[in-house]
């Protein structure tokens, strides 16, 4: 399968993944649309739940800085193309084959909702704004009766956002190491527990703030399931997956992967959140940085590594 095709889904947009494919810009646009998809995620979700007036900071502050985190996921994106005067074809161009072109529109979708969502709480960080011309005011009460709707279509692209990050590398069947189901599931809660952190950053609610903590915890523990759930599968594999396993079990990145992922950026954090829980006073920086610094960390060593796993034929 062409490497090149596969990543840009167009033939003149191509990535070179000899040169490219491993630097920051695909870690950092992975991350910031998994970060930006937990952030909706729970906007969306708490405010479906009617929970809006409960937890705030979770439905009407924190995705305030989604469009900007897209914004660098776009630019993260453009970064890494290799000719970037055609960059605009992946946004009129459909093509059901490619992941980057289907990546391009749930970004684009995504990033629309995201701006009227933040539109609709500019009041929460700013309170004396005011939309300055009449149609904008009239569009923001039309927009503000049908928010349940747009918080159903917001919860369903973020759900998709966040999956499809780890998509865009599984479908990638020339590396062994990409190429895993669990990586749909295991991107996303990456992603959730991400999100679910900077939300705690926004909080001033204290109930709102241990609710996080609480989901934050849980979601470390399901991602940490999942990593051990995808190297166990890759042992009962073939030679081939087994190989590709190797690279972090005894290989090269054995000592970056488990010391700056697994255990700083989910054990770590977690048993400070378990410990601030049960009444332990310390900085919620910490924690939240942690579990930011973990997920970029595990994108950009899982890019950089999936190069070196191949099929032998």
């Amino acid at each position: 399968m062409n490497e090149e095709l596969l990543i840009s889904g167009r033939d003149n947009l191509l990535i070179d993944p000899h040169l490219h494919i491993w630097h920051w810009p695909i870690a950092l646009d992975l991350f910031l649309g998994g970060l930006s998809a937990g952030i909706l995620f729970f906007a969306a979700l708490f405010f479906i739940l009617g929970k809006e007036n409960k937890y705030p900071s979770a439905v009407r502050k924190a995705p305030l800085v989604v469009p900007v985190l897209l914004i660098l996921c776009f630019t993260a994106l453009f970064i890494d193309l290799r000719h970037k005067a055609f960059f605009w074809q992946l946004f009129t161009t459909i093509k059901l084959q490619s992941p980057m072109s289907w990546g391009a529109w749930t970004l684009s979708f995504t990033f629309i909702v995201s701006i009227i969502w933040a539109a609709l709480h500019i009041r929460e960080a700013f309170p004396s704004f005011d939309w300055k011309y009449g149609w904008i005011k009239d569009l923001d009460k039309w927009l503000s009766k049908r928010k349940l709707t747009l918080a159903w279509i917001m919860l369903f692209l973020a759900v998709i956002l966040g999956v499809y990050t780890g998509i865009l590398l599984s479908a990638f069947n020339a590396r062994p190491l990409w190429n895993t189901s669990v990586l749909g599931p295991l991107f996303l809660t990456s992603g959730m527990a991400a999100g679910a952190a900077t939300i705690m950053l926004f909080s001033r609610n204290d109930e709102e703030t241990g609710l996080f903590k609480k989901l934050t915890v849980i979601l470390l523990g399901v991602e940490l399931f999942l990593i051990i759930h995808m190297f166990m599968g890759f042992l009962a594999g073939t030679q081939v997956q087994i190989e590709a396993s190797g690279l972090f079990l005894g290989g090269e990145y054995t000592t970056t992967f488990w010391i700056f992922v697994v255990f700083l950026g989910i054990i770590f954090p977690g048993i400070l959140s378990i410990l601030s829980l049960r009444g332990y006073k310390m900085p919620l920086a910490i924690p939240v940085a942690l579990i930011l610094l973990g997920g970029f960390m595990f994108r950009f060593i899982f890019v950089y590594a999936g190069q070196l796993s191949r099929w032998l034929y």
